[in-house]
């Protein structure tokens, strides 16, 4: 704006672009345009440039690389087409143009722009605040899914629970998805669910279409009915790229029905790991306690064994049984040591003896006995000699010495012997007699 004392003063085409970019793009900074798409360039950065027209005037678009992505089909020349975007002033050629965000072919443009305006509605009620919005459960054990029972989305979801072995309870509440009487059962579910308390979560959900086919979450009623849910509600309405006015009110968004059921899932499966690593590292730990207390228990085992009555019995069995054969080795070695013993004194006593002095005694006098023997009288008898003898039974040695008339009397073997008076006489005489 220009002050005062500036009205008069001439303005540099830099300064009167300035104030004219400042007054447009502050008065058209939310703007949706009817029109038919001409010229249109695809850039290699892959930003998209066109003109806007109709029967009375054109004015230039663009529509930069990430919103020209989110496009449902392509946009052609020709195309009557509903843009929502910003009004920019290009400065440097002094002309302006419109920044595409949103560009929906016409008829469907309609809706676009009935969404957006109920989008900023509820909005500016704060209906999409995060502090409005309620915590979603980890570990949820009842579910209500609100959709069609015969919709695909329902299968891509109870698959996902399955495969990731869900075990909770699910509550499936059949509703219309599409047409005009699906706003209305939605927002029954909503409150039956709500009423009798059915579960601790809500899965408003259905697969992908285009914006009429997802219109009916896009409902008043069915947004003003979410944000009046004391249930926690999840939203997985379309596709990642579809986005419906119950994704804003609810708790929580999920970009399509598996990937509700993966966040539903994903604290179940999250602890379900956790609960699986603690068995593991419970059962390598029970493991290695009970090598360590059957280590202990076999140690006490064979320790109490040892201290057993019967072990010790058995011991001293043992024990005694090698005391005994200890003693026995002692008492035979000490009766064979005294037994030598005895024998060595034996033999020094009977070297010392008076009995042998005797025995040899005897012996000796036996055999001088037997030689005595052999040379006494008797064993001269019994060789067939005579003994001669005098009356006083000395054995008359020499004839000689016999005196004339001397009795003499003879000793035979046999003991008898004759007697005879003799006169002297030689010895021839004498036995001439006695024969």
């Amino acid at each position: 704006m220009l002050t005062t004392g500036e009205e008069n003063q001439p303005l540099s085409v830099s300064r009167l672009t300035s104030e004219i970019k400042a007054t447009v793009e502050g008065r058209f900074s939310e703007v949706w345009v009817r029109g038919e798409v001409s010229n249109l360039r695809e850039q290699s950065s892959g930003h998209l440039y066109f003109v806007l027209k109709d029967e009375g005037a054109q004015v230039s678009a663009v529509m930069f690389r990430r919103d020209a992505s989110r496009l449902r089909g392509n946009l052609r020349n020709g195309m009557e087409v509903v843009v929502f975007g910003q009004v920019a002033i290009y400065e440097a050629r002094g002309q302006y143009q419109i920044i595409v965000r949103i560009a929906v072919e016409d008829g469907v443009g309609r809706l676009q722009q009935a969404y957006e305006m109920l989008k900023a509605k509820l909005s500016a009620e704060g209906l999409f605040d995060p502090e409005r919005k309620q915590a979603v459960p980890d570990l949820p054990e009842r579910i209500v899914v609100i959709t069609s029972p015969t919709g695909a989305a329902l299968q891509d979801f109870l698959s996902i629970l399955r495969r990731r072995q869900w075990k909770g309870q699910l509550i499936l509440l059949g509703v219309r998805v599409q047409g005009t009487e699906a706003a209305g059962e939605i927002v029954h579910a909503l409150e039956l669910a709500q009423l009798h308390s059915l579960g601790d979560l809500i899965v408003l959900t259905r697969g992908g279409g285009s914006l009429e086919d997802l219109w009916a979450f896009n409902e008043e009623i069915v947004a003003r009915a979410i944000s009046a849910c004391r249930l926690p509600i999840i939203s997985a309405v379309g596709h990642e790229i579809d986005f419906s006015l119950s994704d804003f009110v609810a708790d929580k968004r999920a970009e399509t029905p598996s990937a509700a059921a993966e966040l539903i899932s994903s604290g179940f499966v999250e602890r379900l790991e956790r609960l699986r690593t603690v068995r593991r590292r419970m059962g390598r730990e029970m493991k290695g306690e009970l090598e360590t207390r059957r280590f202990q228990l076999k140690d006490m085992w064979s320790r109490l064994k040892a201290q057993s009555p019967q072990n010790k019995i058995e011991r001293g069995w043992l024990r005694l049984d090698d005391l005994k054969g200890r003693l026995g080795a002692l008492v035979s070695g000490r009766l064979d040591q005294q037994s030598h013993r005895l024998k060595s004194l034996s033999d020094q006593l009977r070297l010392l003896s008076p009995k042998q002095s005797i025995e040899q005694g005897k012996a000796r006098i036996h055999h001088l006995r037997m030689r005595l023997n052999s040379l006494g009288p008797e064993a001269t008898l019994r060789r067939g000699f005579v003994i001669a003898r005098d009356m006083k039974g000395r054995p008359v040695m020499d004839l000689g010495k016999i005196g004339q008339g001397s009795r003499i009397v003879f000793e035979f073997r046999d003991g008898s012997g004759d007697f005879f008076r003799v006169e002297r006489a030689t010895q021839k005489e004498l036995f001439s007699d006695a024969d």
